[in-house]
């Protein structure tokens, strides 16, 4: 790790002096208090690593620093730095202030919500400026000014842009022009340094051909980086890409372990999947890994005996809103593998990896991923046949967290060898390691046992409420079914968006439109009626908005209430079967969404026997619902627009 720049450093956050985290994808750095608000938001908002207990590849601090000390923290708080927002009483966190609710509260408002950064005048056609946005950025990545970039990012330009007349992406001019920070910022919003240009050369070839070696081989450590992490959180050590070496394949010291009839389905159904849903398990997975380093850090950095502190402690992923719930739960499932579950997914990834990477085949299927982890999870339950396992994970404690990291650490000691090292740890490590386990496992499956009667009358109520929404809410249309939405961007996330679905959880499910007489039609609303509709949506949401940033949760329920009110009128203005099929695609997501708002909203009501609910992760789900109720409006608005225009 190279030294800091300088010692007058402060917290972006809340101006505490000397920060040791880095937010790497908003170029800041961050006090262990921030962190913790940070952490607890996820890696789709903030991608935190500690400053001097993680390794770090040296180009990467260094762009991380360059975007501190040019201001990049004026990007994400634009409209506090103006005059009138001291004279309306915003400001940002200062060091006295408390973690919750005042530093989180500011934390979520300026990186999840986005706030206080720069607003662009507001244009009909939404992709037209984006792709504005990123042909600035194509061109800009040839200099050095690693701020501009950021902004750019920010506002929504695309780090993997194809310029049509240039035939290439930002990530081969920053290439060619042997920009390497430019290059690193780019990778750290998912550019791809395996794409190709129009000539088929990709990033790695252009900085090879202009002679920036160092870029090259940083160029090629990205496009691993997915197995690196995986590899180095088992074995401590990374592949020899110079040499050829790209994959690390540790191995199990008791690999009788994984030749059980479950082992073997579990990893056939990994290998099944399709490249997509293999590639989003790896993601997934890697957050994993993330969580549990940082976690290990965490505790080694903090002052054991006032441990027990307001600061956020992050027992599985936090929810990301892009991603279907379905999915949300299994990444959340992760946390609940003990350390050798964990290390033979990671392990089995690993070999899946290296084997699509060199064009094996495997007759495709299309399971899903819970399938896989729940297959992985059997191994260890089939050992263990009195315990239910039940369809809600109870959270981990802080003190599970503890057993969990030291498992972790011992287990990373099990599994130091490669296929290139060795041989594999003896019998007395293993029983060692063993024994490290069996604390963390009793404390798991004493938590479990809890678990299986709260989770029993949560599911009865819920059923209950299912049925009150089915007898008295219930619009009359054949859209009511959520449907798979729209790929989508989030401007500032530093990631892709990959929500591929947003699926109904609820116990009763929304039923399909009885009417089959009704004739498909073409007609559509007009436009000022569809606008005036999403102006109330929109007003009613941003009221639920502001109850979840001042933590009002009593006002969670009369606010859905009016949103479901809004959503109805606004659905009652189109044709009961609508002929596009865009149109009903966004009504299913518009009606699904405010249905699964109310069943979340109604979580907070204090209802005997119902277990204590988690308020964070029931705002979370609540601010997913709001979003996409605002995302299908949005697209109706879009879509009558253009069609009364022809």
């Amino acid at each position: 790790m190279s030294k800091r720049l300088r010692s007058s450093e402060v917290c972006a956050d809340c101006s505490a002096q000397d920060p040791c985290w880095a937010s790497i994808n908003r170029g800041i750095l961050i006090c262990d208090e921030c962190c913790s608000v940070h952490r607890s938001l996820g890696r789709h908002i903030s991608q935190v690593r500690h400053l001097k207990h993680t390794p770090w590849p040296p180009t990467l601090l260094q762009m991380v620093e360059t975007l501190y000390n040019n201001g990049a923290n004026s990007i994400w708080e634009h409209s506090l730095l103006d005059p009138a927002s001291v004279m309306s009483g915003r400001r940002k966190a200062n060091p006295q202030d408390k973690v919750h609710p005042n530093k989180a509260e500011f934390i979520k408002a300026k990186y999840q919500m986005l706030a206080f950064v720069h607003r662009l005048p507001c244009r009909d056609d939404d992709s037209v400026t984006a792709k504005d946005l990123s042909k600035q950025l194509h061109s800009s990545v040839r200099t050095g000014n690693l701020e501009t970039c950021l902004r750019l990012l920010s506002l929504g330009a695309q780090a993997n842009f194809f310029h049509p007349e240039k035939g290439n992406t930002p990530l081969h001019v920053a290439a060619k022009a042997g920009q390497i920070l430019q290059a690193e910022l780019l990778a750290v919003y998912g550019a791809d340094p395996g794409t190709q240009d129009s000539n088929g050369k990709t990033p790695v070839d252009y900085a090879r051909q202009g002679g920036h070696h160092d870029l090259a081989e940083r160029l090629v450590e990205i496009q691993y980086e997915l197995t690196d992490r995986l590899a180095f959180y088992l074995c401590g050590r990374k592949p020899d890409h110079k040499n050829g070496q790209h994959f690390i394949i540790p191995q199990m010291a008791d690999s009788s372990l994984d030749l059980s009839e479950l082992a073997k389905a579990a990893k056939k159904k990994l290998q099944s999947l399709s490249n997509h849903l293999f590639e989003e398990l790896a993601m997934d997975v890697y957050d994993e890994v993330d969580r549990r380093e940082t976690d290990a850090v965490w505790l080694a950095t903090q002052n054991h005996s006032t441990l027990v502190t307001e600061k956020t402690v992050v027992p599985f992923l936090p929810v990301n809103p892009e991603y279907s719930s379905t999915r949300n739960q299994g990444r959340q499932k992760l946390a609940r593998f003990n350390a050798h579950e964990f290390a033979t997914l990671v392990i089995d990834i690993l070999s899946d990896a290296k084997r699509r990477q060199q064009g094996n085949s495997v007759t495709g299927s299309k399971e899903n991923v819970e399938l896989i982890l729940k297959a992985i999870n059997s191994r260890h339950n089939s050992e263990n046949q009195d315990i239910d396992q039940p369809d809600y994970d109870s959270v981990a404690s802080d003190e599970d967290t503890d057993l969990e990291t030291n498992a972790a650490k011992a287990s990373r000691q099990k599994s130091l060898d490669s296929d290139l090292s060795d041989g594999p740890v003896t019998a007395q490590e293993y029983m060692q390691v063993k024994n490290a386990l069996m604390a963390s496992e009793v404390k798991i499956q004493q938590l479990m046992k809890v678990n299986i009667n709260l989770s029993d009358e949560l599911r009865i109520m819920q059923k209950k409420a299912s049925k009150l929404e089915k007898q008295n809410s219930m619009p009359e249309s054949d859209y009511d079914n959520p449907t798979p939405s729209l790929e989508l961007d989030e401007p500032g996330s530093g990631r892709k968006g990959r929500q591929r679905s947003v699926i109904w959880q609820g116990e009763g499910s929304i039923p399909e439109n009885t009417d089959t007489d009704a004739a498909p039609s073409s007609t559509l609303p007009s436009t000022e009626d569809v606008i005036r509709k999403t102006e109330q949506i929109t007003k009613n949401i941003q009221e639920l908005l502001r109850a979840a940033q001042e933590n009002k949760h009593d006002s969670y329920i009369p606010c859905s209430e009016r949103i479901h009110v809004a959503v109805t009128e606004m659905a009652a203005l189109f044709p009961k079967k609508p002929r596009s099929e865009l149109v009903r695609t966004s009504l299913r997501l518009l009606t699904s969404s405010a249905y699964r708002l109310q069943s979340e909203c109604k979580k907070t009501l204090p209802v005997e026997p119902c277990p204590t609910t988690d308020i964070q992760l029931v705002t979370q789900q609540v601010i997913q619902c709001a979003y996409d109720i605002a995302k299908a409006a949005k697209q109706l608005v879009t879509i009558t627009t253009k069609e009364n225009n022809n």
